[in-house]
């Protein structure tokens, strides 16, 4: 008997392959390495400072390049996507409508969460037999000294950019919006003539979207360096210490997001299982960096990839980072009065809800990065006699905390673009795929 033989072919020599991880796989492999290599550091370095911190600045060079990348984006993206979403729409009554719906919920939210994390912090009291240090820390000092820099007046006059380039240098998100608004109006009010600029701002957001895709490549290997920094600076044992103030924070964000969230979640008619599809990944992002920064490109793209009209979700989630931060609101209220039981100040009732009626006001145009609540919490301290050395116990962990008012104050945001959106009745429901995915491995036409 003969066999014939065929020849071998390309495809009979190649190897069988994995399917391409997805970004958030990705990520969360990161994520696990960062806290391997963190706990490393800290285990063989602990004994010699310099040796370790020279490890951890080395580790961190990914994270910051990562954040830097991030942060180039912002501007562009915000300028561009809000003038096409406004002058193409050409509607100024429009535009005033949407800002003011978004006001109402933005106050609401808000509000909400301020209240929750002081009922929170009441129940738990995790601030009874905690020992103030003497001294404030040199970065609590720092926090301090930023704090008390800028009156109420200048707070608002500071809404209003005095140079694009300098807010843009600055990344300063609320500028930026301020900027971006009044321009799209202007050239929606010239008609024809602004057309080109429209055209070029469409271009512009095209390229700044694949511009992201490039730089999301590269998330998981800042994510885990940011994790990295972290545990190799404070080891796994960072997770035991004020353990309470963390449970409890974490508490209250949960409930925030199961009795405020998901019921508006469910009175806009969300589709919640594709929602969380989308939202995780901005969400992890912001978890990981402890900057909504970093998760604005992706969470911009994925709310109008689940059925946000640009122009609605364009405005509102950059309005949102300087208004709507739900989770750092929450995080607010529940660490003054942190400090006021652990420095044994009690505040009655009456102060506490001026306390909050104050961080109403005070927590809106926080800069969307790390430590920035810090500094409303130095001021808010100061206002009531608090003494500012709980700063420099909050700090020891705050790292920890920030992740998870971070993720809140994005999953918070995106949901209040489809508020709007249904609100204004422009929710499409279908979902909208003419952008493409920032993940490859999700996207139908990938190899």
């Amino acid at each position: 008997m003969t066999f014939h033989r065929r020849p071998l072919t390309r495809t009979d020599c190649e190897l069988p392959t994995m399917k391409k991880l997805t970004l958030t796989q990705q990520i969360f492999i990161g994520l696990g390495l960062g806290i391997l290599v963190g706990w490393l550091i800290h285990k063989f370095f602990d004994g010699n400072p310099h040796a370790k911190e020279q490890a951890i600045q080395w580790v961190r060079v990914l994270s910051r390049i990562f954040l830097s990348l991030i942060k180039v984006i912002i501007a562009p993206l915000i300028f561009s996507t809000l003038v096409v979403g406004i002058a193409g729409a050409g509607s100024i009554k429009a535009v005033g409508r949407i800002g003011l719906r978004a006001m109402v919920y933005f106050t609401i939210a808000t509000s909400l969460a301020l209240v929750i994390g002081l009922v929170a912090v009441n129940l738990t009291k995790p601030g009874i037999g905690v020992n103030l240090p003497q001294e404030q820390s040199a970065e609590a000092k720092e926090i301090a000294a930023r704090a008390g820099k800028q009156s109420p007046q200048d707070h608002i006059v500071n809404v209003f950019p005095t140079s694009l380039f300098k807010s843009m240098a600055e990344n300063d998100v609320l500028q930026i919006v301020v900027f971006s608004l009044l321009f799209a109006l202007a050239v929606a009010s010239i008609g024809e003539k602004g057309k080109p600029m429209v055209a070029f701002c469409e271009s512009l957001s095209e390229a700044m979207f694949k511009f992201t895709n490039f730089v999301m490549q590269f998330a998981p290997y800042g994510v885990g360096a940011a994790m990295a920094v972290t545990v190799g600076n404070k080891g796994l044992e960072v997770l035991k210490n004020l353990a309470l103030l963390i449970l409890t924070l974490y508490g209250a964000l949960a409930v925030f997001i199961l009795l405020v969230l998901l019921p508006v979640a469910l009175i806009v008619r969300l589709p919640i299982k594709r929602f969380i599809q989308l939202v995780k990944e901005p969400a992890m992002l912001a978890f990981t960096t402890t900057s909504s920064e970093s998760a604005f490109p992706k969470a911009l793209e994925n709310m109008e990839r689940l059925g946000v009209p640009r122009r609605i979700v364009s405005f509102i989630l950059p309005l949102g980072y300087s208004f709507n931060l739900d989770g750092s609101t929450l995080y607010l209220s529940l660490a003054a009065v942190f400090v006021a039981q652990a420095s044994n100040h009690p505040l009655s009732w009456g102060q506490q809800v001026t306390m909050l009626l104050t961080l109403m006001l005070s927590t809106k145009g926080i800069a969307a990065v790390p430590r920035a609540s810090l500094v409303v919490l130095a001021g808010t301290l100061a206002q009531f006699g608090l003494p500012l050395e709980g700063i420099a116990v909050i700090l020891g962990v705050d790292e920890l905390m920030d992740m998870a008012r971070t993720a809140t104050n994005v999953i918070g945001n995106c949901l209040a673009t489809v508020v709007v959106a249904r609100w204004e009745g422009e929710f499409n429901d279908a979902g909208n795929e003419v952008i493409a995915p920032l993940d490859p491995a999700i996207t139908p036409h990938s190899h």
